[in-house]
């Protein structure tokens, strides 16, 4: 099976986690052939060319290149694999955001896997184009296999500013491993908030899902502090199996975010999800 058509089908297992007819209107996939609005002479695919720079459209209409540019992980030197040395895709994730008080545009690519690490290779970009476009930041925000903006792509964390949520996931016959980062913009550059690790698996006779949500509360700092949800439920299914299903079950795991204006980043109030995702390798 090719890794184009094995990436197909983790999107449609992960649709859920993707979009809503609402999150659908932050998040776009223009043509890349197309002109961003109120620049008529810039496409979307220039913006990418600031990325990889011999990106061009094959005859099926699939963008192939060679290397990107240089860029860092979002989780820092120790983290990542090597980039392809060819890189393809069919279209490219497009949201908007607030950033220090700028209009900015983002741009994620999935360029697929590394040639030295389990997981892929996806480039978050970050775009001035308020004059002429330029590109302000770029990183690789795999954490796993296939990478995506996670719903609702974008949280307002005050008048002037959004923080990112992407994920990565993978997942095998009756298991989905997802990670999901939150990330900040702060002086044109992104900045990892946090790395969340869920798991889902689908038995017998029971499946257990953690859906997570997302949520800012205004506070007197000067970024709302943001409250991330776990929902981890136990259903069973009525199949008649070897083993006799767990009891229903759904407890609720959350954690805040601070704004900390000392040491200027922001602060979980517990180790909760850490514990979660210590748990859940239990059963991987």
């Amino acid at each position: 099976m090719t890794t184009n058509l094995l990436r197909f089908i983790l999107a449609l297992t992960l649709l859920p986690f993707l979009w809503t007819a609402a999150g659908a209107q932050a998040v776009s996939f223009p043509e890349l052939g197309s002109a961003l609005p109120g620049h008529q002479d810039v496409t979307y695919l220039d913006l990418a060319r600031m990325v990889i720079p011999d990106l061009a459209v094959d005859k099926d209409g699939f963008y192939k290149g060679g290397l990107p540019i240089d860029m860092r992980h979002i989780e820092g030197p120790d983290s990542g694999g090597s980039p392809p040395e060819t890189s393809g895709f069919s279209n490219a994730a497009v949201l908007a955001v607030k950033a220090g008080g700028k209009d900015r545009l983002t741009m994620l690519f999935d360029l697929g896997d590394s040639p030295d690490s389990a997981e892929g290779y996806a480039v978050l970009a970050l775009y001035d184009t308020s004059a002429k476009p330029k590109l302000l930041d770029a990183v690789n925000v795999a954490v796993d296999r296939g990478t995506y903006f996670r719903e609702p792509g974008k949280l307002s964390v005050s008048a002037n500013d959004d923080i990112l949520i992407t994920m990565s996931a993978h997942f095998n016959s009756n298991q989905n491993y997802v990670a999901t980062p939150l990330i900040m913009v702060r002086g044109d550059k992104f900045e990892l908030i946090d790395m969340i690790y869920t798991f889902d698996e689908n038995l017998c006779s029971y499946s257990r899902k953690q859906d997570v949500a997302f949520q800012a509360i205004a506070d007197d700092r000067p970024f709302a502090a943001i409250k991330v949800t776990v929902t981890d439920a136990t259903v069973p299914n009525g199949e008649s199996c070897d083993d006799t299903p767990p009891a229903a079950a759904s407890q609720d795991i959350s954690v805040t975010y601070h704004w900390d204006t000392t040491a200027s980043h922001y602060a979980k109030d517990s180790d909760a999800l850490e514990k979660l995702a210590g748990e859940n390798a239990k059963r991987f």
